[in-house]
């Protein structure tokens, strides 16, 4: 061989190593999330429900944002400032906070943003998240006109934001998916076709690739964003699985790298296997039922109390959450901050005196042995976990009262909006994860004005007189004794029947770098990363 010839062949074997190492420098990162469900919608004033939250967040960023460990930090806006008295919030956005179009963010988009989510032809399902906004309720009860709404563009970086009073959580509020930003240029350009891959116009980490119903969701990095340098992911791909076993085989198949909500039943032997990448992670939710106070016999007061007591509790924690989860008698869970729940009378009874005394509730209202015929029907949204529970529910109701109890599952997405539009039913499951951390997120849910979340239309102007004086306290610890008032009048009436404070529980492989487990279940795809 030549010396000619093995200098050629030395370049050529000098670029083809370069090439191969440039390449893999190159190769894409892709995280594949198991996300539990399909989205009912990707417009964020009409989202409601965490699996549509969870694409929300990597496609937008609002003012503020949960970081890593679920606590909130700067997002778009790069700081703020408040007034003495807590009524004004003085945001400054990031001069780099671009859409990804390559367009500048500006104030102006908030202001349009907060307006379309509480315009009433927008009918937008979480509106009350932004209520503590001056003017913001007049205006989504069509009282006052959108532009009285108390937010406005001091210039295109600032924007100011007044409130109705001092609202401790409102930074907390803004990291909510309603107080996602729209661009307003693009919306009026594309209407209501914004949400589709093609056309989304976006500002968080990521920007929406493509969308196959039922099939796979997929989010690519937004060289745009501000903050581009440090998403260490490329691509995000969400699959929609609301079969638990489904969604475990593909993890364990090494298919995803995550995996949202999978069944209570498989910890111990997934524990086993997987060690540390099974998460269970306590949060501040409830797990409960909420009865249709429109029909007999659900507007019986006693009927209520006594299907509720009749749940054993423990056994639900135990047996189908194997301990995952701790019974519940208050709808706002434990670690609230500086607020002391208040329980159900009854949760201090024994299950058998809880039985004893709800067989004679029962009676008193006319219903079980001896009475008319109680038919139950328990509406569950389509998972495991919910299955069993509504399963033992039933033979609880069965064993107590001689129930005829029926049950009826639809996807989640299909389950939330029959509740949420008002059909009637007897008995249906919902669950509430903290928006913030405050009790009225949980309490607010049953006032009567709450036409999205108050499922079973629950009236009681006592109830809602004590929640209306709440808004207008600015002493904390007389807000939180007024809140706890509210409360007892709930876990008397029994409108809902509190049964689990949930966990949620995660498959994290462990390629999966930067994942802090979080009572605020917040997991944005841009702090994590992948170790091959």
């Amino acid at each position: 061989m030549s010396i000619q010839t093995r200098r050629l062949l030395g370049t050529s074997l000098l670029l083809t190593s370069l090439m191969f190492g440039a390449s893999q420098a190159l190769a894409e990162v892709v995280l594949h999330r198991g996300n539990s469900g399909e989205p009912q919608t990707l417009d964020q004033h009409h989202t409601s429900i965490n699996i549509e939250e969870f694409i929300l967040k990597d496609l937008y960023e609002g003012l503020t944002i949960y970081d890593a460990k679920g606590e909130i930090v700067p997002g778009a806006a790069e700081s703020w400032d408040v007034s003495e008295d807590g009524t004004v919030y003085t945001f400054k956005i990031r001069e780099n906070a671009k859409w990804s179009d390559g367009s500048p963010v500006t104030a102006e988009d908030f202001v349009f943003s907060y307006q379309r989510a509480e315009d009433p032809k927008t009918a937008a399902e979480y509106a009350s998240i932004l209520y503590p906004i001056k003017n913001a309720e007049k205006v989504n009860k069509g009282e006052v006109p959108v532009d009285q709404l108390g937010v406005k563009a001091i210039d295109a970086k600032t924007l100011e934001i007044t409130l109705e009073r001092p609202t401790p959580f409102f930074a907390e509020l803004l990291a909510h998916q309603t107080a996602l930003p729209l661009s307003k240029a693009a919306f009026e350009k594309a209407g209501a076709d914004f949400v589709k891959p093609g056309v989304m116009v976006s500002n968080g980490a990521y920007k929406l690739e493509s969308h196959v119903p039922n099939d796979n969701l997929v989010v690519v990095k937004n060289e745009h964003h501000w903050d581009a340098a440090n998403t260490k992911i490329d691509k995000v791909i969400f699959y929609p699985i609301d079969d638990q076993a489904a969604s475990v085989r593909r993890f364990e198949a090494k298919e995803m790298d995550l995996a949202y909500n999978f069944s209570a039943d498989q910890i111990d032997r997934l524990k086993e296997s997987y060690g540390d990448q099974v998460r269970v992670s306590p949060t501040t939710a409830t797990y409960y039922y909420v009865f249709d106070n429109r029909q007999e016999p659900y507007n019986d007061v006693r009927v209520r109390q006594a299907l509720s007591m009749a749940v054993d509790r423990d056994f639900l924690a135990e047996e189908i959450y194997s301990g995952s989860q701790i019974p519940a008698y208050s709808l706002t869970p434990p670690g609230i901050g500086s607020y002391e729940p208040a329980r159900a009378d009854f949760a201090e009874m024994s299950q058998l005196d809880r039985e004893d005394k709800a067989v004679e509730l029962m009676k008193e209202a006319g219903y079980g042995e001896g009475g008319k015929p109680l038919n139950i029907e328990i509406r569950y949204n389509t998972n495991p976990n919910h299955e069993r529970v509504a399963t033992a529910v039933a033979d609880m109701w069965k064993n107590t009262f001689g129930a005829n109890v029926t049950m009826t599952n639809l996807d989640v997405a299909s389950h939330y909006a029959y509740l949420q539009e008002g059909g009637a039913f007897n008995v249906a499951r919902a669950g509430w994860v903290a928006d913030y951390a405050d009790a009225e997120n949980f309490l607010a849910l049953n006032v009567s004005t709450n036409k999205t979340f108050n499922y079973g239309k629950y009236n009681n102007p006592e109830f809602d007189a004590l929640m209306a004086q709440s808004y207008k306290e600015t002493d904390p610890e007389a807000r939180n004794k007024i809140l706890h008032e509210a409360e007892a009048i709930l876990m008397r009436d029994q409108p809902i029947a509190p049964f689990l404070t949930q966990a949620d529980l995660w498959l994290v492989s462990d390629r999966v770098q930067g994942w802090h487990d979080n009572a605020a279940n917040q997991h944005l795809s841009r702090f994590l990363s992948i170790a091959e």
